[in-house]
C-alpha cells in the first residue's frame, strides 16, 4: 500500500533562510505522525505543505499518490480536515453552520449534512440542541476546538492536520481533549499529522514521532524507541519530562 503522504527530499527556504531541509518521511494510512519541535525548527512549515498552503523550494509533496503541484488546491483541501489553534472558527456563523461548511460547498443534501452535523456534535461532547445554534463568541476555548475538530471531520476526509490545537488551553481541557482525539483515532482509523512542541503530547498521542531540528529530520521513531534515542536534541526534549520546579 503507498503512504497517504511522502515528503521526498523536501527544502524549503525564505529570504535566504533555510527553514526546512532534505526532508523526506513517509506517512502510512492509519498512523498519527507527531512532528514535534522547537519554535522555528519547521514542523508547522511541513505541515503547511500537505494540503499546499505552502510549496518546497525543492523535492515535492505527495497526497494520495500526486504531488501537491499538480493537484487543484480547493479539491486537496476538501479532502483534509485541518483545525488549529483557537479552531479558527468563523464568527458570524453559527456551530452547526461551522461544523457543516464543507459539506455545504461539497453540495450534500440539507438532510444529510443536518444529520452529520448533529453526529459530530454528539460525538464531540457537544449535545445539539444545546450548542447548534450558539456562535463561536459564546463557546469557551475547550468547546471551540472541539468544534474545530467536529469540522475538520465533517466531510469525512482521509487526512486530518492538527496544528498545535490544544497548546491555548487550561491544562484540564488540554488532557480531555487529547483523550477525545485517542478515542476518535481509535473509532474512526483517521490519518493524522499533528504538530507540537510538547514531547508528553507527542508521547501520548503518536504512532510515531517525527523530530525536527534546524530543518532536518532528527529522529523518526514511535514512541518507545523515543524514549530511548541518545540524540542530543531528543535527550533535551526527554529531560523535560524530569524537570521539575522548586516552590518559591
Amino acid at each position: 500500500m503507498n503512504p497517504i503522504v511522502s515528503f521526498r527530499n523536501v527544502s524549503y527556504g525564505v529570504g535566504g533562510k533555510d527553514i526546512l531541509r532534505d526532508l523526506s518521511l513517509d506517512i502510512e494510512s492509519g498512523e498519527t505522525i507527531v512532528l514535534l519541535g522547537r519554535s522555528g525548527s519547521g514542523k508547522t512549515t511541513a505541515l503547511k505543505m500537505v494540503n499546499a498552503l505552502l510549496h518546497p523550494s525543492s523535492g515535492e509533496v505527495i497526497v494520495e499518490g500526486t504531488p501537491t503541484s499538480r493537484w487543484d488546491p480547493i479539491r486537496l483541501r476538501r479532502r483534509i480536515g485541518y483545525v488549529i489553534q483557537e479552531a479558527g472558527l468563523f464568527p458570524h456563523f453559527t456551530v452547526a453552520e461551522n461544523v457543516g461548511l464543507v459539506p455545504r460547498l461539497e453540495e450534500w443534501p440539507p438532510e444529510k449534512i443536518r444529520t452529520r452535523v448533529q453526529t459530530l456534535l454528539e460525538q464531540a461532547g457537544l449535545p445539539p440542541a444545546q450548542f447548534a445554534v450558539r456562535y463561536p463568541r459564546e463557546l469557551s476555548g475547550g468547546q471551540r476546538q472541539r468544534v474545530g475538530v467536529a469540522r475538520a471531520l465533517a466531510a469525512d476526509p482521509p487526512l486530518l492536520l492538527f496544528d498545535e490545537p490544544f497548546g491555548a488551553l487550561d491544562p484540564v481541557t488540554r488532557v480531555e481533549l487529547q483523550r477525545q482525539f485517542l478515542e476518535l483515532r481509535r473509532r474512526l482509523g483517521k490519518t493524522a499529522i499533528f504538530v507540537t512542541h510538547d514531547v508528553r503530547e507527542a508521547l501520548l498521542v503518536a504512532t510515531r514521532i517525527a523530530l525536527l531540528h534546524n530543518g532536518r529530520l532528527a529522529v523518526l521513531a514511535t514512541p518507545a524507541d523515543f524514549l530511548r534515542a541518545q540524540g542530543e536534541e531528543a535527550r533535551a526534549f526527554l529531560a523535560c519530562l524530569d524537570s521539575t520546579v522548586e516552590p518559591a
